[in-house]
């Protein structure tokens, strides 16, 4: 018997890089208003709690509650487009998922993006290897609140009690907990092992390899 029967992964910084394709959308519905670019490194830090707190941080200090709502549905607009450009799974996700699936343990992504983009990259990406995918919608709240992680399960058919939950932020570590899970902190995110440790992770992975040794109890 494996370890866990269900993992419940974070998108953006576990599965997938996104940076690059999330900066670009930044930055071109900052142009629009005549702000200041934002660099890749800026952005990284910006990102993990939905695209309305990354415009909040990425917009001028005292930009107007209007002028800051345009800038994000400039930006959902252009990511929408052009989520596919630079974006990619990281090296050893696909055999990792592919393994997975190949044990019978169910999977499923949560995520604070807007819920049609995470559905089109998992989609674009992963295909049946991950056939439950929740997004940032009206009606169900963000992590770090567990509801996310509960309506994966429920779609899926599986329970807590033999669940993982992996993630690379501060942001997945809360929701891990609130959710009654364990988390598997993994370390090739946007977020290094040394933040992750600072903000409680319990057990932090370095590769995808050692991930799947420690999913598959190899």
């Amino acid at each position: 018997m494996y370890p866990y029967d269900t993992v419940i992964f974070d998108l953006d910084g576990t599965l997938l890089n996104t940076l690059q394709d999330l900066a670009d959308s930044t930055n071109y519905a900052l142009a629009l208003q005549g702000m200041p670019a934002r660099t890749l490194e800026e952005v990284r830090r910006f990102v993990g709690n939905g695209v309305g707190r990354l415009i909040h941080r990425a917009v001028p200090e005292g930009t107007p509650e209007e002028v800051e709502a345009r800038v994000l549905a400039d930006f959902r607009a252009h990511y929408t487009l052009n989520m596919e450009h630079k974006t990619a799974p990281y090296p050893g996700v696909l055999p990792l998922l592919d393994r997975l699936g190949q044990a019978g343990i169910r999977t499923a992504v949560v995520s604070n993006k807007f819920d049609s983009a995470v559905k089109g990259l998992c989609h674009a990406y992963f295909g049946a290897r991950i056939p439950v995918a929740i997004g940032e919608s009206q009606g169900v709240a963000r992590k770090p609140a567990p509801d996310t992680v509960f309506r994966a399960l429920e779609e899926l058919g599986a329970g807590t009690g033999r669940a993982v939950y992996v993630g690379d932020s501060d942001v997945d570590i809360q929701t891990a907990a609130n959710a009654g899970l364990p988390c598997l902190s993994v370390s090739w995110g946007f977020r290094d092992a040394e933040f992750l440790t600072a903000h409680g992770a319990q057990r932090i992975v370095d590769t995808p390899q050692a991930l799947e040794a420690l999913l598959l109890g190899a």
